[in-house]
């Protein structure tokens, strides 16, 4: 008896594969096609997510080379701008200055900035890095859970097609 759970609500409920039909695995296959592209795509863009904030943790790290906690602000250091390049795409610096030592930008997502400091910024970066990370690891689970469980359907239909079942399962119970 093949049992396979597709859903949340479905882990109250189990399947057995072997009483479904051809035509209903497939729609369960379909299903599970397309939890699993979801999950692939999240997990995609999760990654990229991961991947811009450590971008941004390595442009702080490029501007405070001697790390932003070493950094000695004074008046006369506040007063000297620093020329530096701005990274827009990975690709494409510009040419900026850097007038404030004290504070930098944060982008904490959706088109919002803060005001921090550098060490402040490290901190929100890493410890951003480090809930992406958790997450990835969930979502891959995830992904690797829904992928046996199409495994699983595909090896039922290719079963059933082989002994001649086909779509017959359902239409014989009925009759029966």
């Amino acid at each position: 008896m093949l049992l396979a759970r597709f859903s949340a609500e479905a882990d109250q409920f189990p399947v057995d594969l072997s009483t479904l039909s051809t035509p209903q695995l497939s729609q369960v296959k379909k299903q599970l096609d397309d939890e699993l592209t979801h999950l692939t795509t999240s997990y995609q863009n999760l990654r990229a997510a991961q991947n811009k904030f450590r971008d941004c943790l390595s442009n702080i790290q490029r501007t405070f080379p001697n790390g932003p906690q070493k950094l000695h602000v004074t008046n006369d250091t506040e007063s000297k701008a620093q020329n530096l390049l701005i990274p827009l795409t990975p690709s494409l610096y510009v040419p900026a200055t850097l007038s404030s030592v004290r504070s930098v930008l944060v982008d904490v997502g959706t088109g919002f900035f803060l005001e921090k400091s550098p060490e402040d910024a490290t901190t929100f970066y890493n410890e951003k890095v480090d809930d992406l990370e958790k997450n990835l690891k969930d979502l891959e689970k995830a992904v690797q859970s829904k992928g046996r469980s199409v495994s699983m359907v595909e090896d039922v239909i290719r079963q059933k097609v082989l002994s001649g079942q086909g779509g017959e399962g359902s239409t014989q119970a009925a009759a029966a």
